[in-house]
């Protein structure tokens, strides 16, 4: 049972497992920020451009009494809007990574200055070859 736990615990503190419980956290919080920024300023924004419309409340209702069911395509026309704000600041953001990422690639890549004394027995090599 020891061997167990120790390997459970070796599991758990890796560093993968760990950054990707902050990135679940991230994730969980970026999307309050998205849902809310969606449903108080794009959802209004899209209503005011359609004549004042607001379409998060559309749905229709099939059948009556108990029996009814009512489908939100409203809601679901918001929940789209989400998503396509959601995959944009994704896509965005590892765009940006994708830059600094180049950019350090390129900075690594740029050969390093020749050091002076191999610069001078270059430069004697190229005397005595004339």
């Amino acid at each position: 049972m020891k061997n167990f736990i120790a390997e459970f615990k070796a599991f758990a503190m890796r560093g993968n497992v760990v950054d990707l419980a902050v990135a679940v956290v991230i994730g969980a919080a970026f999307g309050k920020i998205v849902a809310s920024l969606v449903e108080n300023i794009i959802t209004p924004l899209i209503g005011i451009l359609l004549g004042g419309v607001d379409f998060t409340g559309w749905a229709y209702t099939l059948g009556e009494g108990e029996e009814a069911v009512v489908l939100a395509y409203g809601q679901f026309i918001q929940s789209v809007f989400d998503f396509v704000i959601i995959a944009f600041a994704v896509f965005m953001a590892i765009k940006a990574l994708s830059r600094l990422q180049k950019k350090e690639e390129k900075a690594e890549a740029a050969p390093a200055p020749t050091p002076e004394d191999i610069q001078l027995l270059r430069e004697i090599r190229d005397s005595l070859r004339k």
